[in-house]
């Protein structure tokens, strides 16, 4: 239509007369405002459908023990995994580690907590990560464990009670650190100790598992207020001929010499990884840039120069569309798209905190519009179970978001900008 309209304008032009003119740009006005028209009735219809073909996009989402029981049962498991496939997700990001606990049987944290399963029912005796590796592959999709926790335990922890050397404090001395009505403790990552566990955590499950990656969120770093336990503050002075670190919890030069330390260490896990498993892909999922940075000191945008992400999902947890939007089209964000698969986490909602399907599909837009390599979803009980709307609802819009089954676009298998 609008083709047609333009070879009209141009007999238009090369008409002689001025009142031919005139009634001729009057029906043009008005043809161009019905085809205005015709188009903004199909809102949803721009919604749903991608701006260009796609032959790989990652629909993930991420799994978790914590206000979900899609994993304290096989069976509920299985069927989740399977309603995942139907709607053409294609990735997985299950927790492993959190709650100062292992989801798989492990010999590392048995050695640290006298015992490594997750105590509560329905997650004893079982090796989740190994019932979802083989029930996912089954269905074609991509597992990559998710390291909750990563330096984080609850106050109350078995490996907190264990090991008190390995936790860190602010400058009182006070080491509890609130997540909303929980109390928690961060081991101290600049502790030798707490690196060789933590490494050994992530090697034994990479060694041992048929994983396709694992992933690294916003707790592999550290709360900017603490990092003055004993450990930290005589490393800090052995390298500054006997300074202290600055009072101030947010001085730039402290902030970047503990992120330094953070970095150095994300480094050795990843040659560790690779050492023992060349293709295991490298994932991580922080905050954007500068919060990650300035709260966490966890320098995501270094560790991308590095080479040491080769997924990263940004935590773009918005309600506001337009705040949403700024945070995907940072400068740092454009970089990483040049170099790995870039994608978006989304907040499909809280336990207490519903998101609608509108702003849902809304925020999936704007990624699309801008060629991110896809979309993960925090977290899945929020998907169609926990919400304001109904599960066939929230379904059938799923389905039209992702209308047909696209491969996960991995860097390791070729993927290109």
């Amino acid at each position: 239509m609008m083709k047609k309209l333009v070879k009209w304008c141009h007999r238009l032009l090369s008409q002689e007369s001025l009142a031919i003119k005139k009634q001729s740009f009057f029906v043009l006005l008005v043809s161009l405002s019905m085809v205005g028209a015709i188009l903004l009735s199909f809102p949803l219809y721009a919604q749903n459908t991608p701006l260009r073909p796609q032959t790989s996009e990652l629909r993930g989402v991420w799994l978790t023990n914590i206000d979900s029981n899609v994993l304290f049962a096989r069976d509920r498991l299985q069927n989740s995994l399977q309603t995942l496939k139907n709607l053409n997700f294609n990735t997985v990001y299950p927790t492993v580690w959190n709650w100062g606990w292992t989801l798989y049987p492990s010999k590392v944290a048995q050695k640290v907590t006298g015992r490594s399963l997750d105590p509560a029912p329905g997650l004893q005796g079982r090796d989740i990560l190994k019932e979802i590796v083989t029930l996912g592959h089954q269905k074609n999709l991509t597992v990559i464990p998710w390291f909750e926790f990563g330096f984080m335990a609850p106050a109350d922890s078995q490996l907190a009670k264990n090991r008190p050397q390995w936790l860190t404090s602010r400058r009182d001395g006070s080491k509890i650190w609130k997540e909303g009505a929980e109390n928690r403790v961060w081991l101290n990552p600049f502790h030798p100790e707490v690196q060789q566990f933590i490494q050994d955590l992530v090697v034994e499950i990479v060694k041992n598992y048929d994983i396709d990656g694992i992933q690294f969120d916003d707790h592999f770093g550290l709360p900017y207020d603490l990092g003055y336990d004993a450990y930290t503050v005589a490393l800090y002075k052995k390298e500054h001929r006997g300074k202290a670190p600055s009072t101030n919890s947010q001085d730039a030069e402290w902030v970047r010499w503990r992120a330094n330390k953070i970095t150095d260490y994300m480094k050795r896990v990843f040659q560790a990884i690779k050492a023992t498993k060349k293709n295991c892909l490298v994932s991580v999922s922080p905050n954007p840039q500068e919060f990650s940075y300035k709260s966490f000191l966890a320098d995501w945008q270094t560790w991308e120069r590095l080479g040491l992400i080769e997924e990263l999902i940004i935590q773009i947890y918005r309600d506001d569309l337009n705040v949403f939007v700024q945070e995907l089209e940072r400068p740092e964000v454009k970089a990483a798209q040049s170099h790995i698969p870039v994608s978006i986490g989304i907040m499909t909602g809280l336990k207490a905190k519903p998101v609608s399907m509108q702003q849902i599909q809304t925020q999936i837009q704007k990624v699309r519009e801008r060629n991110f390599a896809g979309v993960s979803f925090f977290f899945y009980e929020t998907l169609w179970n926990m919400t304001g709307e109904t599960p066939q609802q929230r379904q059938a819009s799923f389905q039209k978001i992702f209308p047909t089954s696209v491969a996960y676009p991995s860097l390791l298998a070729g993927w290109k900008p």
